[in-house]
Formats: C-alpha cells, sequence, structure tokens
C-alpha cells in the first residue's frame, strides 16, 4: 500500500479523520500540561519582588478604577523595539502580586511597566491635572479631581486582608499596621519611615502631590506610578545576558 493510499483513509473517512485529530491534539496536551504537575511553581524567582505598600495598593485600585490599564499596558515584549524604548521585557515575577494583573491588550498611550522614577512627582502630578501641558499633542483625559480628592482608606487593611487570602504575604503586622503605614508614606518624614522600609524594602516615603496638607488620591497613584519597573535590579540580568 502506497503513502498516499494510507492517507487516503483519512481523507475519505471523516470518523477516522476525527479521531486522527483527536488523538493528535490530546499527546501534544500531555506533553505541554504534564510537566506542570511536577512543579513546585511556574514563576522564577526574582530578587526585589515585594507586595505593594497599602497606598500603592490604594493607588493601584485608582488606577483599576479610572481604566488606565484600557489605553497604557504592563508588558514589555522580548522584541529589540519594545526593549530599546521601554526597557527590559517583563518578567512573570513582576505580575505575581498583581490581581488582576495589568499587562492589557492595547497602547493608545505608551507602555507604563518601567515608569516608576522616570519623571518627576510634579510631572506625574500635572500630567493627570492637565496632559497637553507636559505632553503636547496628547490626546490622554484630564484626571483634575484626583488631586481635589482625599483619599479614604479607612478600610485600606481589608484591603490587605482580601490579597492576603488569595496569596499574596501579607503579614499579620502589616496588615495591622496599614493605615498608619499609608499616612507615614505619604507624609515623607524620614523618621516615620524606619518601620515602613523593614515591612517594604525600597519603599517611596514623601508628599508626592505637592501638598503635605492633605493625602489625595493622587498622592496613591503617584505612588503607584513611582514603583513599577523599580523593584528589581534589572541591570544583574543584562549582565547575566551579556556573559552567555
Amino acid at each position: 500500500m502506497s503513502l498516499w493510499q494510507k492517507h487516503a483513509i483519512f481523507e475519505k473517512n471523516s470518523i477516522v479523520l476525527v479521531i486522527g485529530v483527536l488523538i493528535v491534539i490530546a499527546i501534544g496536551g500531555l506533553v505541554e500540561i504534564a510537566p506542570l504537575f511536577y512543579l513546585k511553581n511556574t514563576i522564577e524567582k526574582v530578587e526585589g519582588m515585594r507586595p505593594y505598600t497599602p497606598l500603592e495598593l490604594a493607588g493601584r485600585n485608582i488606577y483599576v478604577r479610572e481604566g488606565c490599564y484600557n489605553c497604557h499596558s504592563q508588558m514589555i515584549r522580548p522584541l529589540r523595539d519594545e526593549i530599546e524604548r521601554y526597557g527590559h521585557y517583563s518578567l512573570a515575577a513582576e505580575s505575581m502580586y498583581d490581581r488582576p494583573f495589568q499587562w492589557g491588550s492595547k497602547r493608545t498611550g505608551p507602555d507604563l511597566a518601567r515608569v516608576g522614577g522616570k519623571y518627576s512627582d510634579d510631572w506625574h502630578r500635572d500630567h493627570l491635572v492637565r496632559p497637553t501641558a507636559v505632553v503636547p499633542g496628547s490626546i490622554m483625559p484630564a484626571y483634575p479631581w484626583l488631586v481635589r480628592t482625599d483619599l479614604d482608606f479607612r478600610h485600606i487593611a481589608d484591603d490587605l486582608r482580601v490579597q492576603a487570602r488569595l496569596g499574596v504575604p501579607y503579614s499579620p503586622e502589616m496588615i495591622a499596621s496599614a493605615i498608619d503605614d499609608t499616612r507615614v508614606q505619604a507624609s515623607g518624614d524620614p523618621g516615620s519611615a524606619v518601620d515602613l522600609a523593614k515591612r517594604y524594602p525600597k519603599a517611596q516615603s514623601r508628599d508626592f502631590d505637592g501638598n503635605p496638607e492633605r493625602i489625595t488620591e493622587a498622592d496613591a497613584l503617584i505612588a503607584y506610578l513611582q514603583v513599577l519597573g523599580t523593584m528589581v535590579d534589572f541591570r544583574l540580568y543584562n549582565n547575566r545576558a551579556n556573559i552567555r
């Protein structure tokens, strides 16, 4: 029997073809899925990653509430043009504490995965109030109410408690100190920020919105933006890539 005659069995008999397709899919699925059952963790361990501070978490909630993810992604693909523009490609571990993750599906504005430290707090505040003041031609809508609205963080401990139930490693101490940590991080008092830094390494403590008399939603959102991409020292990964 020739090869063509053997192949004709599948061409002329739909039932045999369907069975063959199912067998191939089953084998392919087992090859991809079975190894995952033997892995303790599918996310690589990355030094520097920590849970968000209460203020950063509140800012992230505002980011989601205002729909920022509709125009800004937080996922840099491992392509040359992406890396040259935005920085090191995104690591899975960077989103390990994001629920839901903020990868995004389109970019009307630039990717924000590495925006932390790229601009000053004043720039971010002005950008929120009137985007065209710092980016001429910007089509981003203004969010002036963020600098006028006091941050409601009375229930921030509950937010941490829910995140802890989902697997984020917030300790009982972190949850109990959530309200105080929010005030401390937004105050910019170095003496009060010692305990905050112990619980959240590299946490930035200062008056983010330029108004020390109030803790506003702008404080929280800017604190969140300023931490994006700053937890991991990507110089280590660049050096390893060069060695290879």
